[in-house]
């Protein structure tokens, strides 16, 4: 149904359908686009009555965000839970609430010092004067969050956006019912629908959710939709900003510490089953030490997840269409000869996917092509480091980079010699933590940033402002033009 019209109050719901119903159950286009276009004007007009809110208010609106995200916390571990049909509370609670606290937190006591005017220098010609750079709210902010992490990339966009002190419509995903009607419900006990609203409904929602003229779009998910995203965005000359994806390799550095890495590299494939974007996508491992990294591997599945995909802290895939993928990925490197390590045939569990290592499989397999979101991982051999980055380097630039080694030679070699979205070393996912770090992809793993003060300035207009009390030297310039000002532009130029 449309907007329903309450005193003093409005809610949009569309409701959320399976895909396979979606086309024929989807409400008519032009009234679900004149409802979403209902709600924007409502919030336009909300902005041009307060268009810069004080620390306060904005402070007020975080605190309410995060007492509402710490009331709800048991509700969303088992929304989360049930949405995935099998995803650990302690998981749930790290990866998802805690972060989510975490970044609301890091607003709030930074805000202040973000909305702060920023001074600029004045060269000597333009003298006497002053500039600063002023933070200003935009507007409404559009974000479009994923499945993978639904409350987690619903609440970091969301609360970079109130610091900046904007409004905000937000339309989750329809993959999770249960967590994205959670959210709706949250932001309507906690904010009036002209200040922050969830729009729930399909991917033809989400279609039309993208064509409308936001301040600023933020598009968290694949390369693919965010393509198609930017080209809805387009019409209106709406700025976005993508997260996306891609392949993030990690590397192995010559004499890196084998055990350590393969610790590491499995516990950023294997949390959430590889369903994160910045996961490890495959590994390149010195050829002298493929065997051994795989041996580590394997002692590092059985050591964080033993019996998988049987055990309970093991997360399930979000859909059997990506069970389906992934089996289909096997079998083709399967066919091909590839070794696939003992760990691969354990049987699923429902949508819990066994973790497969494939030991040096080829380039084209797709594999090795696509972004395998899930608990697959190539282990790719290379005889000199060069070769490593070369092979990196020959793809599209990739959201993460992880590098495992203590040489600092090596470290400056590959920080400067690869392009991508971070580069984090002995380690994996947690860059994504630190606040103070932008976070954002290059190329085709996504353009622009937040997180922090970024995600402020993302959803901020850093308006230059120039004053000056009264005219100085460079109305000397101004015509009539004769012989004076021909010595004091030579003057100025030297």
């Amino acid at each position: 149904m449309g907007l329903k019209f309450q005193p003093a109050r409005f809610a949009l719901d569309l409701s959320i359908m399976p895909a396979d119903t979606a086309s024929s159950q989807a409400p008519d286009n032009t009234r679900r686009g004149n409802s979403l276009r209902l709600l924007l004007d409502a919030q336009r007009a909300a902005f041009a009555r307060d268009p810069y809110p004080t620390l306060t208010a904005r402070k007020k609106h975080l605190r309410e965000l995060l007492v509402a995200l710490i009331a709800k916390q048991k509700d969303f571990t088992k929304a989360i839970d049930d949405d995935f049909g099998g995803r650990a509370h302690a998981e749930i609670m790290l990866s998802e609430v805690f972060v989510s606290g975490a970044s609301i937190k890091h607003a709030l006591r930074h805000a202040a010092e973000w909305m702060r005017a920023r001074s600029a220098p004045v060269d000597l010609p333009l003298q006497p004067a002053r500039a600063w750079v002023m933070p200003q709210p935009l507007g409404v902010a559009g974000i479009i969050s994923p499945w993978n992490y639904p409350l987690f990339l619903f609440m970091g966009p969301l609360a970079g956006a109130l610091a900046a002190g904007n409004r905000a419509m937000l339309k989750p995903s329809e993959y999770t019912p249960a967590t994205s009607a959670l959210l709706a419900r949250l932001i309507e006990d906690t904010f009036a629908p002209d200040h922050v609203a969830v729009v729930n409904g399909d991917a033809a929602v989400a279609r039309e959710f993208a064509t409308l003229p936001f301040d600023h779009l933020l598009f968290t998910g694949s390369t693919a939709v965010g393509r198609e995203v930017m080209r809805a965005a387009s019409e209106n000359l709406t700025p976005v900003t993508l997260e996306l994806g891609g392949k993030c390799p990690a590397i192995l550095a010559p004499g890196g510490d084998v055990s350590k890495a393969a610790r590491d590299i499995l516990y950023g494939k294997l949390l959430n089953a590889g369903q994160t974007c910045v996961a490890p996508d495959y590994v390149l491992v010195p050829r002298a030490n493929l065997h051994e990294f795989a041996g580590a591997a394997l002692a590092a599945i059985d050591r964080y997840f033993p019996n998988a995909p049987g055990n309970p802290d093991y997360t399930a895939l979000i859909h059997p269409r990506h069970v389906e993928r992934l089996q289909s990925y096997l079998e083709e490197a399967s066919a091909r000869g590839v070794e696939i390590l003992p760990a691969a045939r354990r049987p699923p569990c429902g949508r819990k996917f066994a973790p497969a290592l494939l030991l040096d499989p080829p380039g084209d397999l797709r594999v090795m092509r696509e972004e395998i979101f899930g608990p697959v991982l190539p282990l790719k051999a290379y005889d000199h480091l060069d070769e490593a980055l070369a092979y990196v380097n020959a793809l599209p630039r990739p959201l993460a980079l992880y590098l495992f080694t203590r040489d600092r030679r090596i470290m400056e070699r590959v920080e400067r010699n690869t392009i991508s979205g971070a580069l984090s070393v002995n380690e994996t996912l947690l860059h994504c933590g630190v606040e103070s770090l932008p976070f954002g992809g290059v190329g085709a793993s996504g353009m622009g940033h937040y997180h922090g003060r970024h995600g402020f300035e993302t959803f901020s207009k850093m308006k230059p402002v120039f004053y000056r009390p009264f005219t100085g030297f460079s109305a000397k310039l101004r015509p009539p033009y004769g012989k004076l000002h021909e010595r004091l532009l030579k003057l100025l130029m030297r």
